[in-house]
């Protein structure tokens, strides 16, 4: 294993493998709200919601194939660990079908990874803040996140 966890070589080779099953997919999480918000927000893992009608199986012999290793499955996601120990969520779930149709693109050089836009990350982060059975720290988060996207950010020459 490698001294860090690399977010960019996990999104890319994941891209990859997917791409190799032709499995319509977007990043979704604290790194699409980076992405669309212009500002660095720490997160655990890189998330990436699949079409809900892929086979789970397909998803990961291929991901395996690339190097990911399973490390937990679960009603609605799968868990995986890139090869440098980033983890990566795969989320299944078909109310982010209609989303991952309308991804935009974002390009890290070698590779075109697809994005949730900018108005369907909202709604994600709303309807996760809005779950009853959400931890209330993650809630306040997808909260904070739905501000950050509607363009409540930080300047920062501001004090508190």
């Amino acid at each position: 294993m490698v001294d860090a966890a690399d977010k960019t070589a996990a999104l890319t080779d994941a891209t990859r493998a997917l791409t190799t099953i032709a499995a319509p997919h977007a990043l979704i999480g604290g790194v699409a709200v980076g992405v669309h918000s212009g500002v660095p927000r720490a997160t655990a893992d890189t998330d990436i919601a699949i079409a809900s009608g892929v086979e789970r199986a397909t998803v990961t012999r291929a991901l395996i194939a690339a190097g990911f290793r399973l490390t937990g499955e679960f009603a609605h996601s799968m868990n995986f660990r890139h090869p440098t120990g980033e983890p990566v969520q795969i989320v299944f779930d078909a109310a982010f079908d209609a989303m991952i149709d309308r991804a935009e693109r974002l390009d890290l050089g070698s590779v075109s990874v697809p994005i949730v836009t900018k108005p369907d990350l909202i709604t994600m982060k709303e309807r996760a803040a809005s779950d009853p059975a959400r931890r209330r720290s993650k809630a306040l988060q997808d909260r904070a996140d739905a501000e950050l996207l509607r363009g409540d950010v930080p300047d920062p020459d501001e004090g508190w």
